[in-house]
């Protein structure tokens, strides 16, 4: 139940089934459970989180969703391409909620693709986002990048390599140097219902930084990102391991 200020705090999971390079992704097994079922419990958990909704076009996964005691909003299949926006989900399910006469304060976006974010990473962020509320839109969950992004490099057509970052050689020769980057992880986004309805947007000048360490931080995109999570997962639920000490 949610008890930050009485706010009311909902949390969308957009789960389609178009996968096109990890076929079947939000349904497939993960150390014994589909792998959105991670994060529906994830949400379930959470001490703050008013209700749990999963956006998706696709009967299984909706059946999935209903399982592991998740609400489901079906959105239409225009909603669910590959060039279909997750905000454009997200504004849909508030306006099929809204039939109901609910309103809520906040969104909680969380993308099925992060399944070692855990339900206190959850509480961690949005009892620090309310502590901020009066300086903040929204906020998204960041981990730190492990060389900065001066390291990065272009080729041209001959292969001759060029800095995509043009910096002082002579002074910064060491990743310490530049001190800490930190990237989007896309395991967590929060923002106020207003601003998203308004703006249609999750960023805005005003958006707080959440920081995860980078194992909690995996994002499954490729076939390889699926082997390291479980690999993760295993070291996690079978072997009782903090994945975030490693």
């Amino acid at each position: 139940m949610n008890c930050l200020k009485d706010k009311k705090i909902l949390c969308i999971i957009p789960a389609r089934a178009g996968s096109k390079r990890v076929l079947g992704k939000n349904t497939r097994n993960l150390c014994g459970k589909p792998l959105i079922g991670w994060t529906i419990e994830a949400a379930r958990n959470a001490s703050y989180v008013d209700r749990t909704v999963v956006s998706t076009e696709d009967d299984h996964i909706a059946g999935i969703s209903k399982s592991f005691g998740a609400e489901v909003v079906i959105r239409p299949p225009e909603l669910a391409q590959d060039t279909s926006k997750s905000t454009d989900a997200l504004i849909h399910a508030i306006g099929e909620l809204k039939k109901e006469n609910y309103n809520p304060d906040y969104i909680l976006l969380l993308q099925c693709t992060s399944p070692l974010r855990t339900s206190l990473h959850i509480d961690e962020a949005l009892k620090m986002f309310i502590e901020k509320e009066n300086i903040a839109d929204s906020m998204m969950s960041l981990s730190k990048t492990a060389h900065p992004p001066y390291f990065l490099r272009k080729l041209d057509e001959d292969d001759v390599m060029h800095d995509f970052l043009e910096y002082d050689r002579e002074k910064y020769t060491r990743s310490q140097d530049f001190g800490d980057f930190y990237e989007v992880n896309g395991a967590l986004y929060l923002v106020r219902t207003d601003i998203l309805l308004e703006k249609q947007i999750l960023q805005t000048e005003k958006t707080l930084g959440f920081v995860m360490d980078r194992y909690s931080s995996v994002d499954i995109d490729t076939e390889f990102d699926f082997m390291f999570a479980e690999y993760l997962m295993d070291l996690k639920v079978n072997k009782g391991m903090d994945v975030s000490k490693l």
